[in-house]
């Protein structure tokens, strides 16, 4: 009996073992981001358990040993942790979300903080946002994408674009400091965009107020992509394309250009039939299609206790002009390694670039020549020197062959940069760190021009050769020392504190040297020519502390104090001190607001100082210029003269700011807002003031402090996204307004007038007034055309006499009164500055392919268009517009016969090319800014040896929507010469197709 027994229960062990044994399986599977990529070194683990597995290369996973009943947890630096039962599954793909704290983390001055935490006004592009378009300077990828913020981009490759932050703050420089992983910088223009992983805004004084002296016209930060844990990646990205520029001028062809010739009294007939009447677009002839290329490696991996990431990149760019282009090669390393307490790294980019740009000649660019050529001239003839043909004085107009200024010849930059930092940080005791930081920002440029000698004509040409070099070198080099420290007390007392001591050097200098070669074309080099070489040095030296406190996540508060000293200000007011206080409530976390739908409502205001000392150096001080001459006794002597007065008063320029703003999100942040309103004041700004004659200084004036200008605006942001099945598509819009006014000037000064001064006719049409926006557009108001002489005898009153003006001339308005049109009619004809600016970006996705949208615009602005004013001006003889086959025409009653003419007769009154707004238009604008359709190949046999593979197209600058007839509505300047349009080089549309290769 007990036999049986013993033997009935080894079979119930064998049968429970084999059933155990049956439930027991083996789980396969791939683990993917986000967007769908493999991920390699992600971690399997069963919950409970030491059973656990790794992804391969290819994101491919084999988990033994597990139970239905288990629970599997999957992870990966920087993205969120997913949890699944096995149930009955065998194969368990996932795709890991973007972690919540990633999504959350802002970065801010000196560091970064939670999102609901942030008491400051800041706005982020991310990665994905900053190569959706391709570009050359990453600054163009805030166009659009970040409210408050105007972006305005030249078409010519490698420049650099105009980015104002809440529009202008001073009279002088209001470009934005840029900080890259912590190294300061005046650009991106070394930078590859593809090395970019967030780029931040900061905006309000609470968020600049610890650059001080820098951050003025706010703070763009720059976080550089860095190596992951996990195995090593490597990325090869490449797009090839080509841009053009399709919009034209209409202008006269050679038959109507003689024609009009005649009736201006200059007969040509001949000349132009010696070339058999033929019809040069010079428009055509200058603009091009131009070849894009770009190729990006990289490669990235990391540890628990290290990473890094090495990039190179290669860009050429040929300009939609000619012989325009640009070339960058450049190169990033990365690195971190943490040993024990201690934390080393280093961030290092390195860039090479050579830019050929549009030249000028005689003062003209390159598009005014175009337009202005006589039509039957041809581009080449081989007789002349050169090998070109150009104007002379039986064409009867002086407009250069835009092919032979742009050609002949070379002009091109070179520049090589180095930025990069190297830093070590140590932990004492838990949550109180000690950083040490040395950051330099280093670049060199060499310009070099060569133009052989040549005649194309009698009023063109030179027997020699000209060469000229140019150089500028700028180095800064950064010292910062911090002590920061981060605790919670009692689980709600929530405490970030930072101490810092920053030491900035920088040394910078230009070199210019000219001459000629008489004697051949085939030297290009300089021989014991003379040369001007300056020199500047600047130290300032700055003391920061900052204390960041909150209470459970509700309460916030936020307070800053920064002491700083720059070389250039006088000894009396060298130092100057700001602060910042901020403070926040976040309203959602209230327990009343549990069910209300509202995951984010956060009300948030600001107040605080930021200081400017971006203006030219030793300006505090005297100079004694020493190259004068001077008759003593009857001998020419060199003599020294008081060139500028001394001031040792000068002081920072400060900028007191107020911010208050609300952020808020609906049902776990689908849909997302933001709403701001600023109202910044600067005084002390510094402003060039007379000084008296009396006093025999050859320079003039002065800088003093003594200009107030108001800057005032609205800022909405609003996100819609859906990340959930397999349709995905997100929305976000941005709008900003700016309004500024100038508060103050000189004592005693209530207007500046100034301009364009190359350009005749344009050199006061600008001013600045006491309680009006900066850099109005100055000049007279058109009333239509004089259509007989009683019409003008009705205006001219006080000047009856007068016979400049006469019927056909276009008739302005008195605004004063005193019966005659004088400069005291003039009047604010147009704001540059748009009343408001806006983007809009949508993205979607379905299986594998991706679908991204973005638009921009403004409205409001008004533009100078100097190219009607040349095209339209019929003072002298030039090629024009179409539009002066229907001027204004004189009958034989001295009436006008054609009374429709909205243009006034050619050789009129001199006043029928003052400055008006007979040239003002509206610069108000839509751009589809870029449109791209992209493929992501998975599940395919490509897939055993690449991780990702993406094909896609994009188009730039497709369309545009505007009443402009210029080529470009997008008009850069921020001082007098703003909203001035010189015949600038448009922005091109652009196609491209690329690929994206993930190992």
């Amino acid at each position: 009996m007990m036999l049986k027994i013993k033997f009935a229960i080894i079979a119930l062990l064998i049968i429970s073992t084999q059933n155990v044994m049956a439930q027991s399986k083996t789980i396969k599977g791939v683990v993917t981001d986000p967007s769908g990529v493999p991920l390699p070194g992600a971690s399997i683990n069963v919950q409970g358990t030491n059973n656990s597995a790794s992804t391969d290369f290819d994101g491919n996973y084999a988990l033994q040993g597990v139970n239905a009943t288990d629970k599997i947890t999957y992870s990966y630096v920087g993205l969120t942790s997913q949890t699944i039962t096995v149930g009955d599954q065998t194969v368990i793909n996932i795709k890991l979300a973007e972690s919540t704290q990633t999504l959350n983390e802002v970065v801010i001055a000196y560091g970064s903080q939670k999102k609901d935490k942030v008491t400051g006004a800041i706005s982020t592009v991310n990665s994905k946002d900053i190569v959706a378009v391709p570009i050359t300077n990453a600054e163009s990828a805030l166009q659009g994408r970040a409210a408050g913020v105007t972006v305005i981009a030249g078409g010519s490759p490698g420049s650099n674009p105009t980015v104002l932050i809440r529009g202008l703050g001073t009279l002088n420089n209001n470009a934005p400091l840029y900080v890259i992983d912590g190294v300061t910088a005046s650009n991106l223009s070394g930078l590859s965009p593809n090395d970019i992983e967030s780029m931040s805004v900061l905006k309000d004084a609470s968020t600049t107020a610890l650059y001080g002296s820098q951050a003025f016209n706010g703070v763009i930060v720059v976080t550089t992509k860095k190596g992951k844990k996990g195995a090593g990646q490597l990325n090869f990205n490449t797009y090839t394309g080509f841009q053009t520029i399709t919009k034209r001028y209409d202008v006269l062809n050679t038959e109507q250009y003689v024609k009009f010739a005649s009736e201006l009294g200059v007969d040509i007939a001949a000349r132009a039939a010696s070339f058999g009447n033929q019809t040069v677009d010079y428009q055509d002839e200058i603009f091009q299609t131009g070849l894009m290329q770009d190729y990006n490696l990289s490669f990235s991996n990391g540890t628990e206790t290290s990473s890094s990431r090495y990039s190179a990149e290669i860009l050429k760019q040929d300009g939609a002009v000619i012989n325009t282009g640009f070339e960058r090669y450049s190169f990033r390393a990365n690195n971190s390694q943490k040993i024990g307490k201690l934390e080393l790294g280093s961030n290092i980019g390195v860039s090479f670039s050579k830019r050929n740009a549009e030249r000028t000649g005689t003062g003209r660019t390159l598009l005014e020549h175009a337009i202005k050529a006589a039509p039957y001239l041809p581009i080449y003839n081989a007789d002349n020197l050169g090998g070109y043909q150009g104007p002379s004085a039986i064409d009867g107009q002086d407009a250069e062959n835009p092919v032979r200024i742009q050609n002949l010849g070379y002009a091109y930059d070179k520049t090589i940069s180095i930025l990069g930092n190297i830093y070590a940080e140590y932990e004492i005791i838990k949550g109180l760190k000690f950083r040490s930081q040395v950051s330099l920002d280093y670049s060199n440029l060499e310009g070099r021009s060569f133009v052989p000698s040549f005649r194309d004509g009698s009023y063109t040409g030179q027997s020699f050769a000209t060469i000229n070099r140019n150089g500028a070198n700028n180095q800064t080099i950064v010292f910062d020392n911090s002590l920061s420290y981060k605790t919670t007390i009692a689980n709600k007392h929530n405490i970030d504190a930072i101490l810092l001591i920053e030491k900035n050097e920088n040394q910078r200098g230009t070199s210019v040297a000219s001459g000629t070669n008489n004697i051949t074309n085939d030297v290009d080099q300089l021989n014991n020519s003379p040369s001007t070489t300056l020199s500047y040095k600047t130290n300032k030296l700055g003391y920061v502390a900052r204390i960041n406190y909150d209470y459970d996540d509700k309460y916030l508060l936020a307070v800053s104090g920064r002491r700083d000293g720059s070389s250039r200000f006088g000894p009396n007011n060298r130092w100057g001190n700001f602060y910042s206080v901020a403070v926040g409530w976040n309203i959602s976390k209230e327990a009343f607001m549990s069910d209300t739908g509202f995951s984010t409502l956060k009300l948030r205001g600001s107040i605080g100082t930021t200081g400017n000392d971006n203006f030219a150096d030793y300006q505090y001080s005297a100079s004694l210029p020493s190259n004068y001459y001077y008759v003593v006794n009857g001998v020419s002597v060199v003599g020294t003269s008081l060139g500028r007065a001394a001031n040792p008063d000068l002081k920072w320029e400060s900028k007191l700011g107020r911010n208050i703003g609300l952020d808020f999100g609906l049902f776990d942040d689908k849909f997302t807002g933001t709403i701001e309103y600023f109202n910044n004041t600067a005084k002390d700004i510094l402003f060039n003031v007379p000084v008296p004659t009396s006093l025999g200084i050859l320079n003039d004036n002065r800088y003093e402090n003594i200009a107030a200008v108001n800057t005032s605006g609205w800022e909405l942001s609003l996100g819609y996204n859906d990340r959930k099945g397999e349709f995905t598509w997100s929305a976000n819009l941005n709008f900003g307004t700016s309004k500024n006014e100038v508060v103050a000037l000189a004592p005693g000064v209530t207007s500046v007038i100034a301009g364009v001064v190359p350009r005749a006719g344009l050199a006061q049409m600008s001013r600045l007034t006491v309680g009006d926006p900066l850099f109005y557009m100055y000049g007279l108001v058109t009333d239509g055309i004089y259509q007989n002489q009683a019409e003008v005898n009705a205006v001219f009153t006080k000047n009856p006499g007068q016979t400049a003006v006469k019927p056909g001339d276009i008739r302005f308005k008195d605004l004063n009164g005193d019966g005659d049109i004088t400069s005291d009619d003039r009047t604010n004809i147009g704001n540059q500055f748009p009343d408001f600016t806006y983007g809009l970006n949508l993205s979607a996705a379905y299986k594998n392919f991706d679908f991204n949208c973005f638009i921009s615009g403004s409205k409001g602005s008004k533009i100078f268009n100097a190219s009607i004013f040349d095209l339209q001006g019929m003072t002298r003889l030039f090629n024009s517009s179409t539009a002066v086959l229907d001027r204004a025409v004189i009958g034989s009653n001295g009436a006008v016969s054609n009374p429709d003419a909205t243009l006034p007769r050619a050789l009129g009154a001199p006043q029928n090319t003052a400055v008006s707004d007979r040239y003002v238009e509206d610069g108000s604008f839509t751009r589809l800014k870029n449109i791209t359709l992209g493929y992501t190949f998975k599940g395919t046999a490509l897939d055993k040896y690449v991780s990702k593979l993406r094909l896609y197209a994009s188009a730039q600058n497709l369309v545009t929507w505007t009443k402009y007839s210029g080529l470009d509505p997008e008009i850069a300047g921020t001082g007098f010469d703003a909203g001035i349009d010189l015949g600038r080089y448009p922005q091109p549309k652009s196609v491209i197709l690329g690929l994206e290769v993930s190992f």
